[in-house]
């Protein structure tokens, strides 16, 4: 996304600089509450190995990955070191793995809130390269402008976050709610294709010419949630 917005840099450095920082800090203060957030609630369901591997913490190099991390700021997908968890059952298991994508629609609905209560204007970084420059001007054009393009940007990059996280292809958070419902054989077996399968789902856009994406399944829940952290000050859709 940042490499989509370069033309900014040129026509409005300190809004290019304001992207930059939202997007650092969205997918930091994401990954890194993320991953705490998935320790926390295994030690307190009495799950002490994060703890003893110290990962219950919110000091960022114990949750960052080298190559997962670092891809996410180059090309806008990767992930954290995931936490090590040793649950007693598979509803243990889901409820450590839905705190990961709560935490991230905790710090959109906490970022949501000024531009909620219209304090400041609410801006997005999602327009099409010919719209870029125009939108440019705007976003620089005060520092409530420059508020509301970081605080718009950190909403909407942990409500993608979460949301993807909480699709139920293994890896992902959203795979461990799957397996209460699935046998154990099939669940076992669907851990172990999971992630072909969503490497598939990543590369869909190219795969099918932009036909499908990750977000003709998120699409409608990252609306519903805009909605309810944005109210009236969003008009942007996904669905």
């Amino acid at each position: 996304m940042i490499l989509q917005l370069l033309p900014v840099l040129f026509d409005a450095p300190l809004a290019f600089l304001i992207l930059v920082s939202a997007f650092a800090t969205s997918m930091m203060s994401g990954l890194i509450f993320h991953e705490f957030c998935h320790a926390f609630v295994a030690d307190r369901l009495g799950d002490m190995t994060p703890r003893r591997l110290g990962r219950l913490t919110l000091n960022p190099r114990a949750h960052y990955d080298p190559i997962g991390t670092t891809l996410i700021f180059i090309f806008g997908f990767g992930w954290a070191k995931p936490v090590p968890v040793q649950p007693r059952s598979a509803s243990q298991m889901a409820v450590i793995a839905l705190a990961g994508p709560l935490s991230n629609f905790v710090i959109a609905g906490v970022a949501a809130l000024p531009l909620k209560l219209g304090l400041i204007p609410f801006w997005h970084p999602f327009v099409g390269g010919a719209e870029v420059r125009f939108f440019a001007a705007q976003w620089a054009s005060s520092p409530s402008d420059l508020a509301g393009l970081f605080l718009g940007t950190v909403v909407l990059l942990n409500v993608l976050l979460g949301t993807f996280n909480l699709i139920p292809i293994p890896p992902l958070d959203g795979s461990r709610l799957l397996d209460l419902v699935l046998p154990p054989k099939l669940a076992f077996e669907w851990q172990r294709w999971g992630p072909g399968c969503l490497m598939l789902l990543v590369l869909s856009p190219f795969i099918t010419g932009g036909r499908f994406s990750m977000l003709t399944l998120t699409g409608p829940f990252v609306d519903l949630l805009l909605r309810l952290f944005l109210g009236g000050a969003t008009t942007i859709r996904f669905s």
